[in-house]
């Protein structure tokens, strides 16, 4: 059977995808307990997994780490933020500027995942014709 990695760009892109749209949810998650008296922040950690799935290796090609990645064990990890910092007296820990950063930050990191997903198949495409 003929086996390629044609793909495997396209299935990290989309783990990236899926993180970012966690991360989305989890600010929405923030902005709608801003008030909460006690709760904590949330956020998505896929960035460290990621860059630990890729290997420090200075001696291999970006498709060679890639191709290794498995994908099973890529997989965005929600959490809290409990670190002892707050400065409101209820120990709620959501600021609602910094929400708000994120949130653009995120929407413009999910944009830029889908249109490199839309270049993956339009490379595709160009190839198979």
């Amino acid at each position: 059977m003929f086996q390629s990695n044609v793909f495997d760009y396209v299935n990290v892109l989309d783990r990236a995808a899926d993180a970012s749209w966690l991360r989305n949810n989890a600010i929405g998650n923030n902005l709608s307990n801003v008030d909460t008296p006690g709760y904590k922040r949330q956020d998505v950690a896929f960035e460290s997994v990621l860059k630990k799935a890729l290997g420090s290796s200075h001696y291999k090609t970006m498709d060679a780490k890639v191709a290794s990645i498995d994908l099973d064990r890529l997989n965005p990890e929600v959490f809290r933020d409990y670190a002892d910092y707050s400065y409101r007296l209820d120990k709620n820990n959501v600021d609602v500027d910094t929400e708000g950063v994120k949130l653009a930050e995120n929407q413009l990191k999910y944009q830029g995942l889908m249109v490199g997903i839309k270049q993956e198949f339009s490379n595709l495409q160009t190839v198979m014709k």
